[in-house]
């Protein structure tokens, strides 16, 4: 008598959206995970039973401190802002994402790195599976970016991009892009799941056994997340963000994860008819140099991971009958906004129920840091007194509910760059940088004099902006 099998005994049906990996037991129109509609798709159910055994090792166990390091050491790309991102440089071996909208210029940004570190003498391999190899030579051309060492090809086939590194024998490759690369003999289409898998994990163990610097460039969705399965991110050694505004030339560039160096520096770049160029000293893209006092307006410092930025905040406030005024903001957050109008009328007696208030920030910065509370108070009393604040003033300090103003981090490095620009006061919040009160309440830093207060009443006042 033949027995039927056991519920248990047969193999499972596994669902798994192909945009980022999600998986079900049943087929469901959206994703879960994503919320995408129509990508979830039935797979092979996987083999059961396996049993893990022990293997030949590549390398014997030794202790940590008789590892060798001077392999890992890094090495210059040739770029400094890119360099001050990851902490140092290049590390051989390591493998990085590189993640940005499109027409961002991240091909722009890789090709200017490629070039120069081609022409530190290391050879490089740049492998483009959206371009053509005449497209990214006309790029090259128009951008100064032709050299000996800096080798191009066209594949999307993986393993052609493997035979490439074979005869090239690079010491930096760049693929451009990951999503583009397509592995013989497993299923799915580039870019899905499981080929952006297999792709991604080839290239990363190629990486580490050759000792190969790779950039692995990936897409983003419409709601800024890198495109493709989370696995890609966690077994890269570094996720970079390159961010920027359409409508503005300033380009900047973010760790997300740097297993050599730290995460909180942000690298400053301008795209130009010609490539992109560096800036090391990107204050005065945010900053409006006027030639006389102008109601409306102050200068913020805010903190891009380690580097200070002053940007320069406007106001403006104009009456309104309608029965819910306008709120309107460019570069800054909405809410905290909201938040300081609030208080402004509370603590202030500065009334902006009955108007239609407007803040901008100057040059695309965003500042959504609340140490630039302080700065939008200041701009938005003197929009609405009609007054403006004494030229070359700066304002930090984040503003509590209760209309005081609470330290912020790093205001040595803060006051240092303010004076550094030639700015002659800083309104700065009560307490001195270790936590002591200052007795006098105002100091001196290179020239700058700095004023302490305590709450947003006494700042405004010291400016001549409260009403009456």
């Amino acid at each position: 008598m033949s027995r039927t099998p056991s519920r248990s005994s047969r193999p499972r049906t596994v669902h798994r959206c192909t945009e980022c990996g999600w998986e079900t037991a049943k087929w469901v129109g959206r994703c879960g995970e994503c919320q995408a509609w129509g990508t979830v798709e039935e797979v092979a159910p996987a083999a059961s039973g396996t049993t893990a055994v022990a293997g030949p090792v590549s390398a014997p166990a030794v202790p940590i401190g008789e590892v060798r390091t001077d392999t890992a050491a890094f090495r210059s790309s040739g770029v400094p802002e890119l360099d001050r991102v990851l902490g140092g440089g290049l590390v051989p071996g390591a493998a990085l994402l590189l993640a940005g909208e499109p027409g961002v210029g991240k091909s722009t940004l890789l090709l200017e790195v490629a070039a120069q570190t081609a022409r530190l003498k290391a050879r490089t391999l740049y492998v483009s599976g959206e371009e053509s190899a005449s497209q990214v030579r006309l790029r090259a051309d128009r951008t100064h970016n032709v050299t000996d060492e800096l080798y191009l090809a066209a594949e999307t086939d993986l393993g052609a991009v493997l035979g490439h590194v074979d005869a090239v024998k690079p010491t930096l490759l760049v693929v451009d892009s990951v999503q583009t690369i397509q592995a013989a003999g497993v299923d799915g289409v580039p870019g899905g799941v499981t080929q952006v898998k297999e792709v991604a994990a080839a290239l990363i163990r190629m990486a580490k056994t050759r000792g190969i610097t790779t950039v692995l460039v990936g897409h983003v969705t419409k709601d800024g997340a890198i495109a493709g399965p989370r696995v890609l991110e966690h077994l890269v050694d570094v996720v970079l963000h390159f961010e920027g505004d359409r409508d503005s030339r300033l380009r900047m560039v973010r760790a997300m994860k740097n297993r050599y160096g730290p995460v909180d520096e942000v690298g400053c770049f301008e795209l130009a008819s010609d490539g992109i160029v560096a800036v090391s000293d990107p204050t005065g893209l945010f900053v409006e140099h006027h030639e006389r006092q102008v109601p409306g307006t102050c200068v913020a410092v805010a903190m891009e991971g380690r580097r200070p930025l002053l940007a320069e905040v406007q106001a403006l406030v104009t009456p309104t009958s309608a029965d819910r005024p306008r709120r309107t903001t460019s570069g800054l957050d909405g809410s905290r906004i909201a938040m300081v109008i609030a208080v402004l009328a509370q603590h202030c007696g500065i009334r902006l129920h009955n108007m239609d208030v407007f803040a901008s920030t100057v040059g695309g910065a965003r500042l959504h840091e609340p140490a630039s509370d302080l700065a939008v108070a200041v701009a938005l009393a003197s929009a609405t007194q009609g007054r403006a604040a004494p030229l070359g003033v700066v304002a930090m300090g984040e503003i509590g509910l209760a209309g005081e103003l609470r330290r912020v981090r790093d205001l040595d490095q803060r006051l240092g760059e303010a004076a550094r620009l030639g700015f002659r006061l800083a309104i700065v919040p009560g307490r001195s940088p270790n936590g002591r009160a200052r007795t006098p309440e105002s100091w001196t830093v290179d020239g700058m004099k700095v004023i302490d207060s305590s709450d947003v009443q006494s700042a405004l006042r010291l400016l001549n902006l409260l009403p009456g």
